[in-house]
């Protein structure tokens, strides 16, 4: 049965990974992989987590399933996270939240959930949007629409296009939002942008479907939503992706969530009655230690206390990198938009030639698309950095 099957090509990200852990150099500089760093070039755990875990390994009593829907305590307190403490859609019941295996899990469950309503569902997503975006929700049976996002000459939303472009969606088509930290462009809507697109979504009667997977990593926790949120107080019906990998730094333990609103808590109750089945049918139960992390971190005072000091030095490094970058590089063109973006992520603009003059050349690793993590910069590798993208841009 195998023996007719042929091999695939690697993925680019993961072939890039590679290729960088082979390379000898002792002054390489990895922008390519998605991982927060710090500026020893680590993906530290962070302390609040620890202070959790050893808590969880003293206090811990049983290992058994935690069931489809994952813990109650974790997936109240995400629902907090997300739409804030004081959410009517929370008190009203119209939320119901599921864990999941990472963001990926919620993404590709909301997928299968689409499918079990709308068989025919169109999702719109960006272009560009996070390559993985395609085969989770394609992979489930959807169909895939794009509009347009970013301008590739400006690399600022080209919002008007965007608007213009979701006129031709039709009522029941889902529309993908990247909730803050666009990836993999960095280039986030506006606070009046979301409320044109809440607009546009209310008067074509479209199902809107945030990935909200940096939270806490573009300004802050509360800004950060703030789109989000507004979105989600006008609409009767809406899902919402959300990962616990970069701003609990919990990358391996595959830490998700997803949320359904819904117009009633009625319709909440038989909606997620239909997506436990789903889950069921898919890997029965998620993964309990992450989850177990979040929670005991976002109930106890003081860890979160600690959690939201040690997110908010994340933010504000990834801030200080971002105006550092768009300085060094202001001689050889104007880079001003890398200050003006937020999260982790940003296009240089510069060809797939140039991308690959910087890894020969200089040992300088980043997608050839030149989406740039700038969080694996740091100050003391910027100058040269800086300087190998200016010789390739002579």
């Amino acid at each position: 049965m195998f023996e007719a099957l042929k091999p695939l090509p690697q993925d680019p990200i993961l072939q890039l990974m590679q290729t960088f852990r082979e390379d000898t150099r002792p002054d390489k500089v990895d922008l390519g992989i998605g991982v927060y760093k710090d500026d020893a070039g680590n993906t530290p755990i962070m302390a609040a987590v620890h202070d959790a875990e050893r808590r969880l390994l003293e206090g811990e009593t049983t290992k058994s399933y935690v069931g489809p829907a994952g813990a109650a305590g974790f997936n109240n307190a995400m629902a907090e996270l997300i739409l804030g403490s004081n959410s009517p859609l929370i008190r009203d019941g119209r939320t119901a939240v599921v864990q999941t295996p990472g963001g990926c899990g919620a993404l590709r469950m909301a997928a299968e959930f689409l499918r079990l309503c709308k068989p025919d569902t169109n999702v719109w997503v960006s272009t560009p949007t996070w390559a993985n975006h395609l085969p989770l929700l394609g992979g489930a049976g959807l169909a895939i629409r794009e509009y347009p996002y970013l301008n590739p000459q400006t690399l600022e939303v080209d919002f008007a296009a965007m608007l213009a472009t979701l006129e031709g969606a039709k009522s029941g088509d889902v529309v993908l939002l990247h909730g803050c930290c666009h990836n993999p462009s960095g280039a986030d809507l506006s606070l009046a942008q979301w409320q044109e697109v809440t607009s546009l979504i209310q008067r074509k009667g479209l199902l809107p479907f945030v990935d909200m997977a940096y939270q806490g990593l573009g300004e802050d926790l509360e800004t950060d939503a703030a789109g989000l949120r507004l979105l989600a107080g006008a609409v009767p019906e809406m899902l919402i992706a959300a990962s616990c990998s970069k701003n609990f730094g919990l990358y391996r333990e595959r830490t998700g969530a997803l949320a359904l609103i819904s117009a009633t808590a009625t319709i909440s109750s038989a909606a997620t009655s239909q997506l436990l089945s789903v889950i069921r049918s898919h890997y029965s139960m998620p993964p309990a230690h992450g989850a177990a992390v979040v929670e005991t971190i976002l109930g106890d005072d003081g860890l979160r206390a600690q959690w939201q000091e040690e997110l908010s030095g994340m933010c504000k490094r990834i801030l200080h990198l971002r105006h550092e970058f768009a300085s060094a590089l202001a001689p050889v063109g104007d880079f001003s938009f890398i200050a003006r973006q937020r999260g982790m992520f940003s296009f240089l603009g510069i060809s797939p030639e140039q991308v690959n003059q910087l890894r020969a050349k200089h040992g300088i690793y980043m997608l050839e698309s030149s989406r740039v993590n700038v969080a694996g910069l740091n100050d003391q590798a910027m100058p040269r950095v800086a300087d190998a993208i200016r010789d390739v841009l002579k």
